[in-house]
């Protein structure tokens, strides 16, 4: 079995099968590290330029849905050859990076590989994509259906939980639920006082009614 091969066997877990190949080959062509990751709360995944004769290297999260996987890895990519073509003199996310995105993302969409309604939004997302796929909430909503709900019965997001309300997040951190700013919620953690804000999808678990606020 050759490297393409041994790639694409490890890529069937976690991105839809008819995109294996093209990838599987990408990594070759490009000479790059895909490292799976435990989920990382602040990121689903991120590029490394080389660095002392090392490979690029990316990494993604290991617990994302294959389309969420899919746009997450192909986002990656497309810093990897922003980096071959202008190593670190635009910005990383400017319009060399969207160009290289819009590019790389162009031969994934299709029905073939995304269900209907994820194929809209990431259309729609692709005119004009922001630094994390998450900032656009109505791509992330269609994503997020289809994310493996199993043990998760108990989550809702947090733009379903009542103003004033507390709610648990990453297991045992409370936080109570206050106002929207723009795109996100204003929350204070119960045992600091630190204000945090929240994407609306952030998935929580509600943990008392009350009447704190901040």
């Amino acid at each position: 079995m050759d490297q393409i091969e041994k790639n694409s066997e490890i890529l069937k877990k976690y991105i839809p099968a008819p995109a294996v190949d093209l990838i599987a080959h990408w990594i070759m062509d490009l000479d790059f590290k895909l490292k799976i990751k435990k989920e990382r709360s602040t990121k689903l995944g991120d590029y490394r330029a080389p660095y002392n004769g090392s490979n690029h290297q990316i990494t993604i999260n290991y617990n994302l849905n294959t389309y969420s996987f899919l746009v997450t890895l192909v986002h990656e990519i497309a810093h990897l050859t922003t980096f071959n073509k202008y190593k670190n003199s635009v910005s990383p996310h400017g319009s060399e990076w969207k160009n290289e995105f819009k590019r790389m993302m162009l031969p994934f969409l299709n029905e073939v590989i995304f269900p209907e309604d994820v194929l809209l939004a990431l259309k729609r997302y692709m005119q004009n994509p922001a630094a994390a796929s998450c900032s656009d909430t109505h791509l992330m909503r269609a994503l997020k259906k289809y994310d493996n709900s199993e043990g998760d019965e108990d989550l809702v997001f947090l733009e379903k939980v009542p103003h004033n309300v507390v709610f648990k997040y990453n297991d045992n951190r409370l936080f109570v639920k206050a106002e929207k700013v723009r795109t996100r919620f204003r929350c204070k953690e119960v045992a600091t006082g630190k204000i945090y804000l929240f994407h609306p999808l952030t998935e929580v678990e509600l943990f008392q009614k009350g009447s704190g606020s901040l």
